[in-house]
């Protein structure tokens, strides 16, 4: 799975040995902007060499893909959201690489510049001299 959003924190790295021997896991929280309102995740990046390639900044905009897991402990379960790819977000065109608006070809190959619509015109007020009604309500 993937979702886009930006870093609003990052939790302090733990570490530890195993059978297998050192290692080390951080947790990001991650805030997503679906439509009105705001999500947050809280996901977890595992392994001393993930880290540094990902090198994640709080405030960074960035893409996760990411697993989802579930485990039982004591009669509960909890999830567990790990990462296994990181990536700054697709920055919007700028606007060297934003193609021009359509033009009218005839008139660009002329020389003439494109014209600019006019501004609409405020319609008559149709009741400004009626001296017969006391209050502003047009009926």
């Amino acid at each position: 799975m993937e979702l886009e959003g930006k870093i609003i924190f990052a939790l302090e790295p733990k570490t530890g040995t195993s059978s297998r021997g050192d290692w080390k896991v951080q947790e990001f929280v991650l805030e997503t902007l679906d439509g009105q309102f705001s999500r947050k995740m809280v996901f977890s990046v595992f392994g001393e060499d993930r880290l540094q390639r990902f090198n994640i900044q709080v405030g960074q905009d960035v893409k996760v893909s990411f697993d989802i897991d579930a485990r039982e402990y004591n009669g509960r379960w909890f999830n567990s959201i790990r990462a296994f790819d990181v990536r700054p977000a697709t920055q919007p065109a700028t606007p060297e690489t934003t193609p021009p608006p359509f033009d009218n070809p005839f008139n660009a190959a002329a020389g003439v510049a494109p014209q600019q619509p006019a501004a609409p015109q405020q319609p008559a007020d149709t009741f400004a001299n009626n001296e017969e009604s006391t209050d502003d309500l047009p009926f």
